[in-house]
């Protein structure tokens, strides 16, 4: 069974169950399954295979879309250990749910804006350097309800939308690319998802829910 399978057993346990305590969780912590909505343009950070084995990044307005969950992950380098509270400054890996494959950029310009180019990329979770991003945000860890940014490790550009909009097959769906600078583009806080609690007593972990 790979890793996905096992978050997909635990995101659909939790809704089973109604686990219903992550308002005492304020930050978001390794293993959490979120959902990522961009501040400025109100999209959700969304992928899906298109053809031959393709998969894009989009922005979507849809809220219920189980395409639009990631799993918050340790980088190529480092692993992230369940529940442990992401500092600000960390590198972390966002691995797409439904397909396990990384949030991922390059040194290609993306098909409608021409900024740098973001997809989805590796198999069951395994990527490469490419697939690493740095959390920015203003305090020691990385707070739910903070508007925080998404900086590509190996070319400083920052996960960002602008607007441009996708016709068929995809259309109405907004471009997901990286960009140069800050801006109000490249604002994005944590929204549905399941959360891990930090461990109390030695791993025993708790599987917190978000509000869906």
């Amino acid at each position: 069974m790979c890793w996905y399978d096992i978050f997909f057993i635990f995101f659909l346990l939790s809704c089973l169950f109604g686990l219903s305590l992550a308002t005492e969780l304020s930050f978001v912590t390794c293993g959490s399954v979120v959902k990522l909505l961009n501040v400025k343009h109100n999209v959700r950070l969304h992928s899906h295979d298109v053809s031959s084995g393709q998969q894009s990044v989009t922005g979507v307005t849809t809220v219920e879309d189980s395409n639009s969950y990631w799993s918050v992950r340790g980088n190529s380098r480092a692993p992230c250990h369940r529940g442990t509270p992401v500092k600000c400054g960390q590198t972390i890996r966002l691995t797409h749910l439904n397909t396990g494959r990384n949030l991922h950029s390059h040194y290609f310009a993306s098909p409608l804006s021409s900024n740098q180019e973001v997809s989805a990329f590796g198999e069951e979770g395994e990527g490469d350097h490419l697939d690493d991003w740095m959390v920015q945000c203003g305090g020691s860890v990385w707070e739910r309800e903070e508007a925080v940014r998404f900086q590509h490790a190996s070319t400083d550009t920052l996960l960002s939308v602008t607007g441009e909009q996708y016709g068929r097959p995809i259309h109405g769906q907004r471009e997901v690319h990286a960009m140069t600078g800050p801006s109000q583009h490249s604002l994005w806080r944590a929204m549905e998802g399941v959360f891990m609690k930090p461990s109390e007593i030695h791993d025993h972990r708790v599987l917190q829910e978000g509000s869906f």
